[in-house]
């Protein structure tokens, strides 16, 4: 080491044993040849955080150091500096008492920043500055200013004056046909599908108002506000008109509802868009749902117990049957169902899918999207797929009479069919089909399990804290509290709750007598069946989930449920 004279950060790091003499040398080393700063080669090389880095660098510069949280930036402080200048300098304004403005930094080092920031604020007010990290303080500037302020402000100014907005908030067409291609549209389009996708958010909703347009990403399935400029409603219908364009929809249209579909790259990853465009009185509403392009989910990520992963694997190696999974819209049954086909999908099995929409490409089989406007229903492409000799079948969803008896017909032919239907529980899918019109000795002869399910959120593993429980039969349970790292909502991510009905002998014998979808359920609980409540409640001793977020979506308890079928 005496080889080498330290920097006073050098001296810092080892007396505080962050580094090893070696990793000293070669970041010095490195610092020699390549005229970096000694702290952007530490943090390349992995060997402290941003967070620690900043922490010494804030002793040995006498700034504090802070985290960028909604208790410690006052928004007229945020209100005392444009947006443009905090991007361009990348600073958040956290605090303003009298004249003097506190600014969080990520560099201590650079001195002429702060001189600069002085003469652009024309000296209004004295600096004084805090280190943040540079995460943080992005964060900052996207929460408080709003997602893609910096653009939408430049194409307020550009068109200031130069375009006329009509009384129902619409552009004259021909302006709006110029600004769809125009960069910065095009920019701030696809600021909002990368943010939505860094937040692991689902859908995209973009809802005008008289006045106003409110953004809102659904996350882990609930949705959730995000912060945009007021200036938005300005150039909301080029924003509108981009989406059309890059979804091949009609840019003429504003009368009719709309889809359409693309697909955008995210690094190496590709993501489908579905697109849909609804006429309200304020002006277009859009909503994007963003699907990763493929499925990467094998079903013992789905929360299947040991068990239920068993049978349905025994299930699935049978040569013909109908198998359905139920649940309303949102509840991961398309998920489920290309799990089960990614087990089955091999050189040996030919598998067709006919759905609405393809939600997931997977190589290895053949999919079919339905276009009731030609003619093409999921009755037509049933038919048509059985001339391709099939071995596994997959119908989107079951909707009807006529969609109904094909599928159990070709299960009854020798085929292995997987379909969805829209029921409150398991039992409830032979009331359905029976009130389709489906005999019931063909459901009982076809048919060889119905899934029942529900996703519930996830506690987030870094922050969820254990505490008392107030629900008898539970000890203790976790609560979510939030972190950065889950945006603060105690969540991340989403597993499914199940209850899964075999069609074993006494249940063949109940749908052959018509027998009500509650006695059904007794007898299925009976034979063995776990409820959706029952595994909801598993997965909150194991940690999972809350007990709210199995009530959320099972709330009728079970014991009331059979004590009133008794009565």
């Amino acid at each position: 080491m005496a080889e080498i004279k330290t920097t006073k950060l050098g001296q810092l790091l080892l007396t505080q044993r962050l580094l090893s003499e070696e990793q000293l040398v070669e970041a010095m080393q490195h610092q020699a040849v390549s005229n970096r700063s000694l702290g952007s080669i530490i943090l390349e090389r992995g060997w402290l955080s941003a967070e620690q880095l900043l922490q010494v660098l804030s002793r040995q510069y006498r700034m504090p150091f802070t985290r960028l949280t909604e208790d410690n930036i006052e928004r007229h402080a945020v209100e005392a500096m444009s947006v443009k200048v905090a991007l361009h300098y990348n600073v958040m304004p956290v605090r303003l008492h009298n004249s003097t403005l506190t600014l969080a930094i990520a560099n201590p080092q650079d001195l002429q920043m702060v001189a600069e920031l002085g003469a652009v604020l024309q000296n209004r007010y004295t600096l004084e500055t805090v280190l943040a990290t540079d995460e943080d303080i992005s964060t900052a500037i996207k929460k408080y200013y709003g997602v893609g302020a910096e653009t939408i402000s430049k194409l307020v100014q550009e068109q200031e004056g130069t375009i006329r907005l009509e009384a129902a908030g619409e552009m004259p067409i021909e302006n709006i046909e110029q600004l769809s291609t125009d960069a910065s549209v095009v920019k701030l389009v696809n600021q909002l599908i990368l943010e939505a996708h860094h937040r692991r958010a689902t859908d995209i909703h973009l809802e005008p108002y008289r006045g106003k347009v409110r953004l809102r990403y659904r996350i882990d399935g609930v949705l959730r506000n995000v912060d945009v400029p007021p200036t938005i409603r300005q150039i909301f219908p080029a924003i509108l008109s981009r989406v059309k364009v890059l979804s091949n929809l009609n840019i003429m249209e504003r009368r009719l509802p709309q889809d359409g579909r693309a697909s955008v790259k995210v690094g190496d990853e590709q993501l489908d868009l579905r697109i849909s465009v609804l006429p309200t009185p304020a002006g277009e509403s859009i909503v994007v749902r963003i699907l990763p392009n493929r499925m990467h989910l094998e079903l013992k990520d789905l929360g299947f117990r040991v068990e239920d992963l068993e049978q349905i694997a025994h299930m699935l190696t049978t040569p013909h049957g109908l198998i359905f999974v139920t649940g309303p819209t949102g509840s991961g049954k398309t998920t489920t169902l290309y799990a089960m086909l990614k087990t089955i999908n091999t050189d040996e099995c030919k598998i067709i899918t006919i759905e609405d929409p393809v939600e997931y490409e997977m190589e290895g089989i053949t999919q079919l999207q339905v276009h009731p406007q030609i003619g093409l229903s999921f009755a037509q492409g049933l038919r048509s797929m059985l001339r391709h000799d099939p071995d596994v079948m997959m119908v989107g969803e079951v909707r009807d009479f006529e969609t109904a008896e094909l599928a159990i017909r070709i299960a009854l032919t020798g085929h292995l069919v997987f379909s969805t239907l829209h029921t409150n529980d398991a039992a409830s899918g032979v009331a359905r089909l029976i009130d389709m019109g489906i005999e019931p000795y063909l459901i009982a002869s076809s048919v060889e399990c119905f899934i029942a399910q529900r996703l519930v959120r996830m506690l987030c593993p870094h922050c969820k804290v254990l505490v008392p429980s107030q629900k008898k039969g539970l000890a203790q349970v976790y609560r979510a509290q939030g972190c950065d790292r889950c945006q603060n909502t105690g969540f991340f991510g989403r597993t499914a709750i199940y209850e899964l009905l075999p069609m074993v002998e006494p249940i063949k014998v109940l749908i052959m007598e018509k027998a009500t979808a509650d006695t059904i359920w007794r007898k299925a609980i009976e034979s063995g069946m776990r409820t959706m409540q029952q595994d909801g409640w598993e997965k909150v001793q194991q940690g999972l989930t809350t007990p709210e977020e199995v009530l959320r979506v099972t709330p009728e308890d079970e014991i009331v449920r059979v004590t009133k079928t008794e009565e």
